[in-house]
């Protein structure tokens, strides 16, 4: 059983006044971490001890910051199978897919690393006699608050970005992922000063006080409505926030594509992580002539999913987080069936320990349904029938989110469709995951602000500082 102790101002085990928390395996409901609950009073303190060495990061060479991110990239490597190993205990992914976002996560410090230095200000051209340039500062102290779903990869990426451009970080990892977290605080520990991170372990009420804490900046990966609550929380002390939330992405199947392939992709697109991936897909929209073919071979490979523990190296569909969140996908799934949709595969409670799902589909279903207007994060595909292109452009694009969409077609004006009137940060034609390394991307509406990965992220962690230097009284230095 792992037991989290929490890094403050350099001191390892500080607080934890509030309680513990006790994390289970949801494979099988045994309790697998137990964490402190930070006080308010022991946010507040961190928030201090952070300040105090704020300026003396900020002051050191960019090329040093890099040096201690590539250390830290290291030290991670260390412990690579511990950390994925930590993940799959406390929630679910196969061993395998952990272990991918530890090797992903690792590759972004690594990024970061070598990018950062390369970024500059600008000079500007005014007055000959004068100095005129704009510059980047670090923010100051930044509270990162992470996500447990892919909780190394996105820790990774906030943290090594804000350290690499000189801020401090209060990190606070999902109360569903602590230990993961506090493996991962240990392994940046041993590479950065004292007190430049410190880790605070709780839940949601920690979490407030945080993203209330005179703090510069809070970035955020997690749900929408923990993403408001931030962005309230952070408009009454001007701290900026930066946010990349949950979506309900779509998956529009064309007309012309195989029905086979396409099932192949949606089920990827759905399955992967039990459906606990911010980009999966949740709401399919397959044009009439080729949606029964469609929705048959999808059965199909819902069916074929292995069901099982994470840490067996033959399972494909682990369990879901916890068996709370899996009474919210089920809710979901039951009450669509109830407004008149289908349930093909799937769609039911299994019996034993745990919080296993199954791979589910469910057809027929229409647009105003709950199931396709909000986010279910489980492993769920449902399925509305449309006529047309422009009907599955018009649905996909009529959402409160606006995170990611896929379209699967083989027309080329299709696709130059999509992308230019689909409202959200991520465009995918042809495949449901995918893309260039290093890819950036403006979620919208409910699905948050700010870039949340790529080398922009850099900038996000930097205020722009413009300067003009002359001499006095018009003379000469």
């Amino acid at each position: 059983m792992y037991t989290v102790t929490q890094l403050i101002g350099g001191v390892w085990g500080a607080g934890g006044e509030a309680g513990e928390l006790t994390v289970h395996d949801p494979a099988d409901g045994r309790p697998v971490t137990s964490a402190p609950v930070a006080t308010t009073d022991e946010v507040d303190k961190a928030v201090a001890a952070a300040r105090g060495v704020a300026s003396e990061w900020a002051a050191t060479a960019p090329s040093e910051r890099a040096a201690a991110l590539h250390r830290i990239a290291d030290a991670v490597a260390d412990v690579a199978d511990e950390l994925a190993q930590a993940t799959t205990a406390e929630m679910g992914k196969p061993l395998a897919d952990a272990r991918g976002g530890v090797d992903a996560g690792i590759a972004t410090l690594r990024q970061y690393a070598e990018l950062a230095p390369a970024r500059g200000g600008r000079t500007l051209h005014g007055d000959p006699a004068a100095i005129d340039f704009m510059t980047p500062q670090p923010r100051g102290v930044v509270a990162a608050i992470t996500p447990w779903n892919d909780p190394v990869a996105v820790s990774c990426g906030l943290l090594g970005a804000a350290l690499v451009t000189g801020n401090v970080v209060l990190h606070k990892p999902s109360e569903r992922t602590p230990a993961t977290g506090w493996l991962l605080a240990r392994a940046f520990d041993t590479a950065l000063p004292a007190g430049v991170l410190s880790l605070l372990s709780g839940g949601p009420t920690t979490g407030a006080a945080l993203a209330a804490a005179e703090v510069d900046m809070v970035a955020h990966v997690g749900s929408s409505a923990t993403g408001r609550a931030i962005a309230e929380a952070a408009a009454s002390t001007g701290a900026k926030v930066l946010l990349e939330n949950g979506g309900s992405d779509p998956l529009i199947v064309d007309a012309d594509v195989d029905p086979n392939w396409a099932a192949g992709e949606a089920a990827l697109g759905a399955f992967a992580n039990a459906g606990q991936i911010c980009v999966a897909v949740e709401r399919i929209y397959a044009h009439r002539d080729v949606a029964e073919d469609f929705v048959a071979a999808l059965v199909e490979r819902a069916a074929a999913l292995r069901v099982g523990p994470g840490r067996d190296p033959d399972t494909q569909l682990g369990p879901l987080v916890d068996r709370r969140h899996r009474d919210q996908v089920h809710g979901q799934v039951i009450a669509a069936v109830a407004d008149g949709a289908r349930l093909r595969i799937g769609g039911t409670l299994p019996e034993g320990p745990g919080a296993f799902y199954p791979a589910t589909v469910v057809d027929r279903c229409r647009h105003d349904l709950a199931l396709i207007r909000e986010e279910t994060f489980g492993p769920v595909a449902a399925v509305v029938v449309v006529d047309s292109f422009s009907e599955a452009l018009r649905c996909a694009a009529d959402s409160p989110y606006g995170l990611a969409a896929t379209v699967l077609t083989g027309s080329m004006s299709h696709a130059q469709r999509a992308w230019r009137e689909l409202p959200v940060g991520t465009v995918k034609v042809n495949a449901v995951f995918g893309g260039a390394p290093a890819g950036a991307a403006h979620p919208r509406r409910g699905s948050g602000q700010g870039f949340g990965y790529g080398p922009e992220l850099l900038d996000e962690f930097t205020a722009t500082k413009a300067v003009h230097i002359q001499a006095p009284g018009g003379g000469h230095w």
